[in-house]
């Protein structure tokens, strides 16, 4: 199993993820935002079953660092396109930013 996730060590998304949901545990103090950040983490990590959170995809293993990058621009293009957004605008920010955090575009984590 690969040890990076985009230019992040597995352990490092591993360890924001467990972060985010220990925050958000319990279904009162998860927000859209949690969620969707919690789904970027899970699939970006290849975890068995999961699908890509904005698109869809599925992945037999973890998704290769283009097409990280090609999800994090779907949820992009879906926040700049009212037209083109079919998920709440709060969870495509929240797969956004870990995405983005992900593939080092951004420094903090979601």
């Amino acid at each position: 199993m690969d040890t990076r996730v985009g230019v992040r060590q597995r352990a490092e998304v591993q360890q924001a993820y467990e972060r985010l949901e220990a925050a958000a545990a319990g279904p009162q103090q998860q927000t859209q935002y949690a969620r969707g950040a919690m789904a970027g983490y899970v699939w970006a990590m290849g975890r068995t079953g999961a699908t890509a959170p904005v698109t869809g995809e599925r992945c037999a293993e973890q998704p290769s660092d283009k097409v990280i990058e090609s999800e994090r621009e779907a949820a992009e293009a879906q926040l700049a396109n009212q037209v083109l957004r079919t998920t709440p605008r709060d969870y495509l920010q929240g797969v956004h930013e870990a995405l983005a955090w992900i593939c080092g575009v951004r420094d903090n984590e979601a």
